[in-house]
């Protein structure tokens, strides 16, 4: 891992994405790193566009501002990309995950991705649907993120997702989530 990973999240709000950054900082953290995870938004409605934002370093951070040159853009709605340039400030090297059906060379194509950058897709939303019968593709953006970043392990995910989920959901939620990280990880595609 470089000194330090930076990570901007694009995604809607009731989506989970706030959620899905906290979850992966908690994993890097329980990992030994030293993380960030903060949210931006605009208006908080559901429905509306959202920022959040995650540093992880082998050093302490310093930093508290929001991340502008990323080195991973993780894209929780597809639909976004019409209207928002999730890639603005992305490094020459990015690494970039779009919860889409489609193939990552489809969504390189619309996002004019530059050449020297990896596009990465995972359905994430089906997965969610078809391990928690809902539409929050979170914990399989999570489950992507980690495979593709190699920042934190899939154990590690599990393990946190566990803790943090244990007293708040029913052991039906709790499994569906963990297997959606799982499938999140499994299924990530790169183009």
């Amino acid at each position: 891992m470089a000194d330090m990973v930076e990570i901007r999240w694009h995604g809607r709000g009731g989506q989970g994405t706030v959620t899905a950054a906290k979850v992966f900082a908690d994993a890097c953290l329980s990992g030994g790193r030293h993380v960030q995870a903060f949210p931006e938004y605009g208006p908080e409605r559901s429905g509306a566009p959202l920022r959040a934002y995650n540093r992880v370093s082998n050093k302490p951070l310093r930093m508290h501002c929001p991340v502008l040159n990323p080195d991973i853009v993780a894209v929780a709605d597809a639909t976004l990309l019409d209207g928002i340039n999730v890639t603005e400030g992305a490094r020459d090297r990015a690494l970039i995950i779009v919860n889409s059906a489609k193939s990552p060379d489809v969504i390189r194509e619309k996002l004019k991705a530059e050449t020297t950058q990896k596009v990465f897709t995972v359905d994430a939303t089906k997965i969610a649907l078809d391990c928690i019968g809902r539409p929050m593709p979170n914990a399989s953006m999570v489950g992507a993120l980690a495979k593709v970043s190699g920042v934190v392990s899939l154990q590690q995910i599990l393990a946190d997702v566990e803790k943090s989920f244990g007293s708040k959901f029913s052991r039906k939620v709790i499994e569906g989530n963990l297997l959606a990280v799982k499938r999140g990880y499994e299924e990530v595609r790169e183009g």
